[in-house]
C-alpha cells in the first residue's frame, strides 16, 4: 500500500550513528544524516570522503556495521536493494539502468508490465506513463515510444526519475545527475529535482558541481574521510566554505581561527560544535 507523502520539512529518512568497516578501512565513523520531505538535501565530499557508501548502504547494496536508520521515525533494517524500493526509496546511479533499445514506457515498466490473459496491456502503461510525466513537466520528449537511445542526457534523467515516481517512491537519491551533461540538460535537470521538491518528495542530491548544488539545495552536509563534518541550511554555507569544510573538515576566519558558519559543524577529531558556539 503506497504511503501518503509527509508534510514538508518532516523527517523521512535519519541515519544515527552509521559505520562500515571494509577490513582495516574505516569507510563511515558516526554518520548522522536526515533527508525530510519537500526538500533537497545535497551530499558533498571530495572522492573517497564516503558518499557512495552512505547512498549504497541506503540503497541496501552496502549493509552497515553499527548504526540506526529510521524511515518515517520508524526503525528499519535495510538489507538489500529491495528493501530500500519498498520502502519508498529510489536510487537514480549515473548509468541510469535503462535499457537503450526499450521504448520510454518500456523502461519505466520494466520488470512490472502490466498483463491481460498473458498480454502487455499497453493502454494502460502509457497512460500512466505520459500521466507521470507530465506531472513532473516533461515536455520534450517527441514521444512516450521512441527508444531511449535517441533521448538526450537530460532527457534519459528525467525517464529514470519518472520511472521512481511512477511506482510510489517518496525518496529520490541521484548520484551525479549532471555529470557530463551539457549546460541546457543540466538546467533541465535541475528544473526537475526542484519540481520534484515542490510536489512534496524527498531529494538527495549527490554532486561535485557546487553551482548545481547552491542551484537547488535546501540543506548540505558534507563528509570528509567517512564522518559529517557539517550540516545545516543551505543559507549557512557559501562556496568557500564548503570547500574549506571538504578539504581541512573545519571553517577558518580570516585570522585562521574557527569561524561560526551557523550550521551544526564537527572535526574529524569527533568534536562538535553548534550555532553560536566559539
Amino acid at each position: 500500500m503506497p504511503q501518503e507523502l509527509l508534510e514538508r520539512g518532516k523527517p523521512l529518512l535519519e541515519l544515527r550513528g552509521l559505520r562500515k568497516n571494509f577490513g582495516p578501512v574505516r569507510a563511515l565513523s558516526e554518520v548522522d544524516l536526515t533527508a525530510t520531505a519537500g526538500e533537497v538535501t545535497a551530499l558533498c565530499g571530495d572522492n573517497g570522503a564516503g558518499k557512495s557508501v552512505t547512498i549504497k548502504i541506503i540503497s541496501g547494496i552496502v549493509v552497515p556495521d553499527g548504526g540506526e536508520i529510521r524511515w518515517r521515525g520508524e526503525p528499519v533494517h535495510i538489507h538489500s536493494p529491495k528493501d530500500s524500493a519498498e520502502l519508498g526509496i529510489a536510487t537514480v546511479y549515473q548509468d541510469l539502468a535503462l535499457c537503450d533499445n526499450l521504448d520510454i514506457v518500456q523502461n519505466m515498466f520494466l520488470g512490472r508490465e502490466l498483463s491481460n490473459m498473458s498480454v502487455l496491456d499497453e493502454a494502460p502503461m502509457e497512460t500512466a506513463a505520459r500521466r507521470t510525466l507530465a506531472d513532473l513537466h516533461v515536455t520534450t520528449v517527441r514521444s512516450i515510444r521512441q527508444p531511449v537511445a535517441s533521448l538526450s542526457g537530460g532527457q534519459r534523467q528525467s525517464v529514470a526519475v519518472a520511472r521512481a515516481v511512477l511506482w510510489n517512491s517518496q525518496l529520490m537519491i541521484l548520484d551525479e545527475p549532471t555529470a557530463a551533461l551539457g549546460v541546457a540538460q543540466t538546467a533541465m535537470v535541475l528544473q526537475l529535482v526542484r519540481r520534484l521538491a515542490e510536489q512534496g518528495y524527498g531529494v538527495m542530491i549527490v554532486s561535485h558541481n557546487l553551482n548545481d548544488v547552491f542551484e537547488v539545495a535546501d540543506r548540505i552536509a558534507v563528509l570528509r574521510l567517512g564522518e559529517v563534518v557539517a550540516e545545516g541550511p543551505a543559507s549557512g554555507f557559501d562556496r568557500q566554505s564548503v570547500v574549506e569544510y571538504m578539504t581541512t573538515g573545519r571553517l577558518t576566519g580570516r585570522d585562521g581561527a574557527p569561524a561560526n558558519s551557523g550550521v551544526v559543524a564537527g572535526s574529524p577529531g569527533g568534536a562538535g560544535r553548534t550555532e553560536g558556539e566559539a
